[in-house]
């Protein structure tokens, strides 16, 4: 498992938060003002978590509403994919 480093985090932490990007996990909308707590504040997310494996590096790492990153937990993002239902059909 790879080791943290707060500078590392602070400083992907301001880079992600610089550009603004939607949640990496459900592409919403991230309102960047909430309060830490809140649970669809900002939080930055592993792509492939540091349980499974991932580095703790810029590239490996996303913007997630708190909610979703805590649903999300350690899985990979295959494991995480949406369900995608058909809601009509044509024959």
């Amino acid at each position: 498992m790879s080791q943290r480093n707060t500078a590392a985090r602070d400083r992907d932490r301001a880079a992600i938060r610089r550009t603004k990007p939607p949640c990496g996990i459900c592409e919403g909308e991230i309102d960047y003002s909430l309060p830490y707590l809140d649970p669809m504040s900002f939080v930055v997310d592993h792509v492939i978590p540091l349980a499974k494996g991932g580095v703790d590096e810029l590239a490996n790492k996303q913007a997630a509403h708190r909610s979703c990153n805590q649903t999300k937990a350690a899985k990979l993002p295959e494991d995480f994919a949406p369900r995608v239902f058909v809601t009509s059909r044509s024959w």
